[in-house]
Order: C-alpha cells, then sequence, then structure tokens
C-alpha cells in the first residue's frame, strides 16, 4: 500500500524519529544525491550543543564504501523527497517549502 504526505521539513525530522526503523528501506533525495538503502540504525547525537538525527544506511548498489552515516539535520534544507517502505507499507514523503 503507497501513501503521499506533504511534510514541512521539521516534521520530517519528527516522522523519521517517531517511524523509522533498523531493516526498514529509505530512498532519500537530497540536493543532487539519491541515497537508497536499509536502515542499519538510528540515533539522536548532541553534536556542538544540538541535537542531530543520524541514520546509518546500507546503501543498495556496489560503492567502495556502501555503509553512510546521514546527519538528517544537516541535510534538512536539501531534502526533496523521502521513501520509507516498511514491508507492505510504502509512504512517499514529499517536502513542502
Amino acid at each position: 500500500m503507497e501513501e503521499e504526505i506533504i511534510l514541512k521539513t521539521d516534521e520530517v525530522i519528527e516522522y523519521l524519529k517517531d517511524n523509522v526503523e533498523e531493516h526498514d528501506t529509505l530512498e532519500i533525495s537530497y540536493n543532487r544525491i539519491y541515497a537508497p538503502g536499509t536502515v542499519l540504525g538510528i540515533s539522536l547525537d548532541d553534536i556542538d550543543g544540538e541535537e542531530n538525527l543520524l541514520i546509518r544506511i546500507h546503501l543498495n548498489g556496489e560503492l567502495v564504501n556502501d555503509t553512510v552515516e546521514v546527519n538528517i539535520h544537516a541535510i534538512k534544507d536539501d531534502i526533496i523527497e523521502i521513501r520509507h517502505i516498511k514491508g507492505e507499507e510504502e509512504t512517499i514523503i514529499v517536502v513542502e517549502e
């Protein structure tokens, strides 16, 4: 089942914190980057006195380093769309400017 939702930047961060779990699939489109992969871990870290949502993703594809950590707070203004796939459910998050 596919659902599309439109969220503001801060709402995207809250959605990710509340709904994404290990082994889900995320396809993040931001700036000119497309990063599809399986979530390996999610953490909230304090960096320079600010909360940051870090998501570790095992990218789909054959890259030299195929595991990356994405700081969602660092790219939040550049996010265009995120697809969140959990089992048979797929949520497409479109970011409203």
